[in-house]
């Protein structure tokens, strides 16, 4: 039977959209998600994404059976930073088939093509601080909170398309018990960064969440605007952060560093939600609002989202000293391991870093580009 691609109408078709991955990826190190924030965060009116940005959902069938899926977006904000015409693809799905995918990305192509791209890249969910790239090593792990995970044959199936690298992201494992490994020169740096600049670093409070994340914009603006797929935040999309933060928010873990009242550096680490939802089972009811409220009790690692610099205290040891904070925070929490990333693969300052705390890479991820 032929592929039929349609474009994706109304609640029970964006149910089938959400369920897809559940019965792809059934047995497999795959997290469920809770349906409920799918839906949420896949809703237009609800997904500040959409206050600078468009997307089409698009189903597969093949005899009436939903075998894959992708969107097709544009992100206006990322390409008035950039000063080009690139599209995205992301939200990628599908059976080991190579023309469902080719289906796929023929449709996402056009829609693009039609609004003016003459470049896709992907897949990303929606941008780049989401679930981005094609799992292509770390296949036998269990993603983290906002890792994608996908079985082997999806990086074989996007090379054959003719899909080619845009870039590879790395998350890199850490643990409490690597300190002791850890080159001298980490804590030599973060001394000198108090003793010589007297910086200090104090931690986010529940109630200062939001307007610390202004001060959180500043240095992400500026720490990461030479970075490949930068785009900035907006006020929308802080706004949409801070309500998502609350739900992870452990006070050891939301950072900043300040020198006389300027914030310089700020470092965001959350609990591992996806321990929480794999108990869940992507259900609210009738247990899952209780393993959420007792997630304390079980979670143990983390993931280290942010972590950045303005650019003029770059090499002050500032990085070193929020490197020390989050190993003297994981000695006295339960939380005693977890992974940092994404991390590009040109980001040799941050790789470099994480190299020399014992860190090593466990996951890598593809993003893919191809010219319209």
């Amino acid at each position: 039977m032929a592929v039929e691609i349609t474009t994706v109408q109304g609640r029970r078709q964006l149910a089938e959209f959400i369920d897809l991955p559940f019965r792809l990826h059934q047995g497999t190190p795959w997290v469920t998600p809770l349906k409920l924030e799918r839906h949420q965060f896949l809703t237009r009116r609800l997904n500040a994404y959409f206050k600078h940005g468009e997307a089409e959902y698009f189903l597969a069938r093949r005899d009436g059976r939903v075998v894959g899926r992708i969107t097709a977006q544009i992100d206006f904000a990322y390409n008035r930073f950039h000063g080009g015409r690139t599209g995205m693809f992301g939200f990628l799905e599908f059976e080991d088939d190579p023309e469902i995918l080719g289906a796929l990305l023929a449709t996402a192509e056009a829609w693009l093509r039609a609004r003016g791209c003459d470049q896709m890249l992907g897949p990303m969910d929606f941008n780049l601080n989401e679930e981005a790239g094609v799992l292509i090593e770390g296949v036998e792990l269990e993603p983290l909170v906002r890792q994608n995970w996908h079985p082997p044959y999806y990086q074989r199936r996007c090379e054959e398309a003719g899909l080619a690298k845009a870039m590879d992201l790395f998350s890199w494992k850490l643990s409490v018990d690597d300190r002791a490994s850890m080159k001298p020169i980490i804590e030599k740096l973060a001394k000198r960064c108090r003793e010589k600049y007297g910086v200090e670093v104090r931690k986010i409070t529940r109630r200062g969440l939001r307007k610390d994340l202004d001060r959180f914009a500043e240095v992400y603006n500026s720490a990461w605007s030479e970075n490949w797929g930068f785009v900035p935040y907006s006020k929308a999309d802080l706004d949409a952060y801070a309500l998502d933060l609350q739900l992870v928010y452990a006070p050891e873990w939301f950072m900043v560093a300040e020198c006389e009242g300027e914030t310089i550096a700020m470092a965001i680490t959350v609990m591992d939600g996806n321990q929480m939802q794999k108990r869940m089972n992507g259900k609210l009811i009738p247990h899952g609002w209780y393993d959420f409220l007792s997630r304390n009790r079980y979670t143990d690692q983390l993931r280290v989202g942010f972590l950045g610099v303005k650019p003029e205290w770059q090499h002050t040891g500032v990085a070193a000293l929020l490197y020390v904070e989050h190993f003297e925070a994981a000695a006295r929490s339960n939380l005693k391991h977890g992974e940092a990333g994404f991390i590009l693969e040109t980001n040799h300052a941050m790789n470099s870093g994480l190299e020399a705390m014992n860190g090593r890479v466990v996951k890598k991820y593809r993003v893919y580009e191809r010219a319209l």
